[in-house]
């Protein structure tokens, strides 16, 4: 609204608005002075004072302190007395501060969106459980797996018996020293499992220099490339429906995850293996691929189109829920822009048009 004043004062008023997409009466009802609030006039039919009294002190009563105003009033009702109604009740009992709820309810807390980004290796990393069936029914192995999500490189994973806190201190303990991270290099994201939001891995990271962020209660988004491993890991066409014991799934997993970090082509990074972005391979990899792909060229121009191949690029950067902004023009100076009026930006200035409105082992990746 500053902008669209400042605007205003050399463009007048409409063009401004039209311009930034500002209601001329928001800006004239902002530019309105602002005085004391009108005092409500009482109304005809409303209860008077002395009225107004006799019905609070009857809320007060050693008959009617611990009932509601709907009991009240079909009490009174029941013996021939009426008063006023249940939302006058209400209205003399909030006017006196005494409206609250009693019960011991829980009120969730906002939680705050995560939006994390990583540019290079080791910069953020996600982690999560999922569980394996076992051979019988109520048997599980749970898998621990520690991903990167800039490279997609599972730097750490672990089976397990069972769940417990002291087991995810200990995998990222390992983890860490083995990738070497220094303090203050790495962000930790997870869901809010118990492990996730145990103590002993907060006093662990926190000894580290690692940051750790929680995904909000009930929204999987917020941990995507955990949950896009798992989904790969469950759909891989060697998965079992069960597993026959904990050695068949220890052995299943060890094939999976050096088959993930060095034959897997991953389609979110250009079709590389996980392990040649996490070591920096890529780029000779991408050039390799160009040399191929104008040798093909060469040989056979009519079978390419509009322009020479080229080899999926690598992205820049992995997001994790990327902040949204609304898409800008920006005008240049000296410049007229075309609207329902015809504006003059003068020089030395621009302005912004918007468009629209126990385990038994840890595997930890060199």
């Amino acid at each position: 609204m500053d902008a669209t004043e400042d605007l205003a004062r050399v463009v007048g008023t409409a063009p401004a608005c039209a311009a930034l997409t500002v209601s001329r009466a928001s800006l004239y009802r902002r530019r309105r002075p602002t005085g004391p609030p009108r005092r409500r006039p009482t109304p005809s039919r409303a209860l008077s004072v002395t009225e107004w009294h006799v019905v609070g002190d009857l809320l007060h009563s050693e008959r009617f302190v611990d009932k509601a105003p709907s009991q009240v009033y079909a009490l009174l009702l029941d013996e021939g007395v009426y008063h006023c109604s249940t939302r006058t009740m209400y209205r003399i009992l909030a006017a006196r501060h005494e409206i609250r709820e009693r019960r011991n309810q829980l009120r969730h807390p906002h939680y705050q969106k995560p939006e994390l980004l990583a540019t290079a290796p080791n910069q953020v990393w996600s982690w999560d459980i999922t569980k394996l069936l076992g051979p019988g029914k109520w048997t599980y192995y749970y898998l621990y797996v520690v991903l990167d999500i800039f490279s997609r490189y599972v730097v750490g994973w672990m089976l397990a018996l069972h769940e417990a806190a002291q087991l995810a201190t200990r995998l990222f303990a390992e983890t860490c020293s083995k990738q070497g991270i220094e303090p203050g290099q790495l962000t930790i994201h997870a869901d809010r499992g118990p492990s996730m939001r145990s103590q002993g891995v907060a006093r662990l990271l926190g000894a580290l220099g690692i940051t750790k962020t929680h995904s909000r209660p009930h929204v999987s988004n917020d941990n995507p490339y955990s949950e896009a491993q798992f989904k790969t890991l469950k759909y891989c066409p060697e998965f079992p429906d069960r597993f026959g014991s904990y050695e068949d799934a220890l052995g299943f997993c060890h094939t999976f995850f050096r088959y993930y970090n060095q034959e897997h082509r991953h389609s979110g990074i250009g079709l590389m293996t996980p392990y040649a972005v996490h070591h920096g391979l890529a780029p000779q990899l991408v050039a390799a691929r160009q040399a191929t792909l104008l040798a093909a060229y060469a040989r056979h121009p009519e079978r390419f189109v509009r322009q020479p191949p080229r080899p999926p690029m690598l992205p820049e950067a992995a997001w994790i829920n990327p902040p949204v902004k609304k898409p800008t023009h920006t005008v240049a100076l000296g410049t007229t822009i075309t609207t329902p009026a015809d504006i003059w930006v003068p020089p030395d200035s621009t302005i912004q048009v918007p468009l629209h409105r126990e385990p038994a082992l840890i595997e930890v990746a060199h």
